[in-house]
């Protein structure tokens, strides 16, 4: 069964290195936007019968109002010439925070985009969508092989080399799950703030109830968007005494000024993985996908 790994322009750096960890060929995506910002894609495969019988498709749904197009786009072409099984390789999950109508009258995205990705693929590989009511990502994407992958034990490599006496702490309650996964492979001290929203970009922080005086600190979570979590959590550190905040992130998602916002507060390094393509990338996720991909493949 032949395979091939199809990726787009702008991610052709993390494409090609989760190739490079499978020993896949690569192939890239023809992308024209018209005036009227309709898409045309091109695809690789001008003659009958070119397709490969298997088609993994790197594309990471950051900014995914477009790229939602582009798969659709594509895998119904690729089925209808002969595309057999199509895998998505999402390192970064897009619509999935929206699991409940919180107001009347609300749409629930993540069974709307989950349903979506079902009928467009045979397998979906990401890594820490964005799940908090549901515990599994099929339950989300309904389908046999829906796989996610998790960002920490890549981040607390890097952390322990950079940091190998920090204080690892979440800047909400629902970080938990990687400052201990972390904490429990790099044997460093972790805890969670609370966090008290009262709009997109209005956030209270409580530290927790441990010394901070002298210590560096290393923020952890899954994303930052707005920036502002992050940003009165190492404030509110800085104000208590810690010696330095620094920032590890699974998807540096960093939507508008975010990176301007996280820095004025007072964050020295920002480290994250390469789910999402930014300037902060210091962590290649293709080992941990490439292991999930070659299960599939």
């Amino acid at each position: 069964m032949t395979t091939l790994l199809l990726h787009f322009p702008d991610e052709a750096a993390p494409a090609r290195r989760l190739a490079d960890a499978c020993g896949l060929a690569t192939r890239e995506v023809e992308c024209h936007r018209f005036p009227d910002e309709e898409l045309k894609l091109t695809l690789p495969f001008a003659e009958a019968g070119a397709f490969p019988e298997t088609l993994v498709i790197y594309r990471s749904l950051d900014r995914p109002n477009d790229k939602l197009v582009e798969l659709l786009l594509l895998v119904r072409h690729a089925r209808g010439r002969g595309a057999k099984r199509l895998i998505l390789v999402a390192p970064y999950l897009a619509y999935m925070r929206q699991d409940i109508a919180f107001h009347a009258g609300e749409v629930v995205s993540q069974t709307i985009i989950g349903g979506f990705l079902a009928e467009l693929f045979d397998g979906v590989i990401t890594v820490d969508p964005h799940l908090h009511r549901i515990d599994r990502l099929d339950q989300a994407i309904p389908i046999a092989h829906a796989i996610a992958l998790s960002g920490a034990p890549r981040l607390a490599e890097l952390i322990v080399q950079k940091r190998p006496r920090a204080l690892l702490l979440g800047p909400d309650e629902e970080a938990l799950q990687w400052v201990a996964q972390a904490a429990e492979l790099t044997g460093l001290d972790y805890a969670t703030c609370q966090k008290v929203r009262h709009g997109d970009r209005d956030v209270e922080i409580r530290l927790p109830d441990t010394p901070l005086a002298g210590r560096a600190v290393v923020l952890m979570d899954d994303v930052a968007s707005s920036g502002h979590t992050v940003a009165r959590a190492a404030e509110a550190l800085l104000a208590a005494g810690a010696a330095s905040v620094d920032v590890a992130l699974t998807h540096a998602l960093f939507a508008g000024n975010a990176l301007e916002v996280i820095r004025n507060a007072g964050v020295g390094e920002i480290w994250s993985t390469d789910c999402i393509a930014h300037e902060s990338n210091a962590i290649p996720m293709a080992p941990v996908l490439a292991g999930a991909l070659a299960m599939l493949t």
